[in-house]
Order: structure tokens, then C-alpha cells, then sequence
């Protein structure tokens, strides 16, 4: 038995890898993150008309091809790798959770536009719970409209500045639901953050009785959206994973052409044994992120551990390796010019979304019934 992609998934990482070389040079991610969007439209077309990678898990009857999560997770493990400017993790969390829920109709109104590369869309919910959501659904009484109202906040959704389409986990009388509001709906109010992470969007989202279309039956879908949570999580594992993976290359390449004293600083006993470590980091993140993805294909059941472990792991390793790529680089790598800062950034700012590492292994106790150790 083995965790790791297939071919086929390898030689789909080979064509992403390709197209990010080219459309994700660290340039371009310095010219992006100036925008207001902070992507190329242009670009998004591309990746979904020429590669597909919207689509990727998206049945073959909504435009898609109908692939599994660990050829997603390749996909985003070289978009991590080379910080891609995009808001393609947002709409990879809106496709999941709408592939979780199985709602036919919602399918089949939302995910062709997304698979098409037309629609941009996010996830969002209020508070530190997704599944507690301090936004709040009611019947909107309009038997010709969206039939819903959602009423509340969510401080902090990615790519939800340049989203055609919100999906909204929100709080019922009868327990969460997942509801759609439009872009461009009247009672939606967008404000653009000043994010740590420059390389994504961030902004804060108002519902003032947005009206909204509920995704399946509000109240009967908590453990469709637990499991897109999972896979969720898996997949901003990957993602992390490619953004440590890169580090580590960037850390080796240095030591092997930087030269101090007369001698290459690879030589030197702290760099050495640092680069030594970071590796044995990042195979730890490869194993977690890669059995995440293989669990949620092959062990549904077993998921919940599964994206705890990720989660952790992937989490935690990607900010100690951005700190030790620092500190390998010297005074050159706490410079702006350098790109060792932005990766810093992207994995300061992924270790506290869909939850921070102590709070990953807190579920996983609980799931595995490990008691409490008093210090």
C-alpha cells in the first residue's frame, strides 16, 4: 500500500508545474499582490479552459473531469510552491462543500460557471467554528425569491473581494445549513483587509438580510459539511506542504552556492544540520498531506483523523521551515527584496484558517479517546 500519487497525477504536477512557471514567477506575484484583486483574469481563464484545474474534481456532467482529491492536492501542493495568485482555494472550498452536500439543483446551477472558470466563488462563515456560525439564516417568506435572509458577519473569507458566488455556512433553528448568495445580491456588503498575506485576498463580510438560496435542506446537512471541512483541511495541507517543500530548495541551493571564508556555507555545521532538519520536516508534512488525500479517496471513515493529522503537522512545519530558511539566508533573507518573507506570511497565515494546530490535536483526542495530560 502506498500513499503517494499515481503517474497520473505526476504527470498532471509536471503540466501545473510548467504552467506556474510561467504565470507565477515571483514577479508577477509581486505585481499581483498590488492589484485589487490580486489575481490575472487572463490567467484564471487559462488554467481552467486550457488545464482544467477548476474542474478537477467536478463530475464530467457539470463540465468537469471527474478526478479525486489527490490529483487536487497535487495541483494545489504546486500552487503552495509557487505562492500562485488566485483565488483558487476559495473556490476549491466552495466546490467541495457543494459536492459534499449533493444538492442537485445547486449543482447544476453553480458548479459548470466554476468548472468554466466563469465564476469565482468562496466559502464563508462567522466565528471560529464553521459549524457554529454566528451567521444566522431565516425563511425570507418570499415564496418567488431565494426563499432565505442570512443576517451577520464573517470577519476574514478569502477571495471574497473578486467572488461571483458566496456560499455561507450559517446557523437555522434547525441546525447549520450551507446557503448560495449571489456576487452582486442586494444586503452584501464586501470591505477589503489589510491582510498579513499579501499574495491572497482577505476581506470582512456583511449580510444585512442578503437573500440566499439554501444549498440541500438547512438543518439536515452538518455531517455533509463536516466532511467538506475535512477535506478542506487536507487540501490546505497540500498546500502548505508545496509552500515548505520550495523552501527547503531554496534553503539547499543557497548553502551549496553562497560562499563564506573561502567555503561554501553548506559546509558549515549550523547550516548543514539545519537543512538536515527541514528536510526531516517536510517529509513529515509529505506523509501527513499525502495520507490525507489518500484517506479521503480510499478510507471516507477514517477522514476525520486523517485532516487532524494534516492539519497539525502541515500547519506548524511550513512556519518552522520559513523561519529557518530565514535564518539559512542571513541578513539577505529578512529583506523585502527577498521572497523568503512571503512565504513566511502565507504560512503565518494558513496555520490559524480552518484551525490552528492545538485545536486540530484537541479533536484528534477526543476522536481517539486520549485523555487529558495535566502538566
Amino acid at each position: 500500500m502506498t500513499f503517494t500519487p499515481g503517474p497520473e497525477a505526476e504527470e498532471l504536477r509536471a503540466v501545473v508545474r510548467g504552467f506556474l512557471e510561467k504565470r507565477s514567477s515571483e514577479a508577477e506575484v509581486r505585481r499581483l499582490m498590488e492589484t485589487d484583486t490580486g489575481y490575472d483574469p487572463a490567467v484564471w481563464r487559462q488554467a481552467a479552459e486550457e488545464l482544467g484545474l477548476q474542474g478537477l474534481v467536478i463530475p464530467e456532467r457539470w463540465g468537469g473531469s471527474d478526478a479525486s482529491l489527490v490529483e487536487l492536492g497535487v495541483v494545489l501542493e504546486e500552487m503552495g510552491r509557487a505562492l500562485f495568485c488566485a483565488p483558487f482555494l476559495g473556490t476549491v472550498l466552495a466546490t467541495v462543500a457543494l459536492l459534499a452536500v449533493a444538492d442537485e439543483a445547486a449543482s447544476e446551477a453553480y458548479l459548470p460557471g466554476i468548472a468554466a472558470g466563469d465564476t469565482v466563488a468562496t466559502l464563508a462563515w462567522g466565528g471560529t467554528d464553521p459549524l457554529a456560525s454566528t451567521v444566522t439564516a431565516a425563511p425570507a417568506g418570499d415564496s418567488d425569491g431565494p426563499g432565505w435572509a442570512l443576517t451577520g458577519s464573517a470577519e476574514q473569507v478569502i477571495d471574497a473581494v473578486a467572488a461571483d458566488l458566496v456560499l455561507v455556512l450559517a446557523s437555522t433553528p434547525d441546525g447549520p445549513g450551507l446557503f448560495a448568495v449571489a456576487g452582486d445580491a442586494a444586503g452584501l456588503t464586501r470591505t477589503p483587509l489589510t491582510a498579513l498575506d499579501s499574495t491572497r485576498t482577505l476581506s470582512a463580510v456583511e449580510f444585512a438580510a442578503a437573500p440566499a438560496h439554501a444549498v440541500g435542506r438547512p438543518g439536515a446537512v452538518r455531517d455533509e459539511l463536516a466532511v467538506a471541512l475535512d477535506h478542506a483541511v487536507v487540501l490546505l495541507a497540500n498546500e502548505q506542504l508545496g509552500g515548505a517543500a520550495r523552501l527547503l530548495e531554496m534553503s539547499v541551493e543557497y548553502a551549496n552556492t553562497r560562499v563564506q571564508f573561502g567555503r561554501k556555507i553548506g559546509s558549515f555545521q549550523a547550516i548543514k544540520h539545519r537543512c538536515a532538519d527541514m528536510l526531516v520536516e517536510v517529509e513529515s508534512a509529505r506523509s501527513a498531506a499525502q495520507y490525507g488525500t489518500w484517506t479521503a479517496v480510499n478510507q471516507p471513515d477514517e477522514l476525520p483523523v486523517a485532516a487532524g493529522l494534516a492539519g497539525s503537522v502541515c500547519s506548524e512545519v511550513y512556519t518552522r521551515v520559513a523561519l529557518d530558511n530565514i535564518q539559512n539566508h542571513g541578513g539577505i533573507g529578512f529583506t523585502w527584496e527577498h521572497p523568503a518573507h512571503l512565504y513566511l506570511k502565507r504560512a503565518r497565515s494558513t496555520q490559524l484558517y480552518l484551525g490552528s494546530p492545538s485545536k486540530h490535536r484537541a479533536r484528534l483526542a477526543t476522536i481517539l479517546d486520549i485523555p487529558e495530560v495535566s502538566a
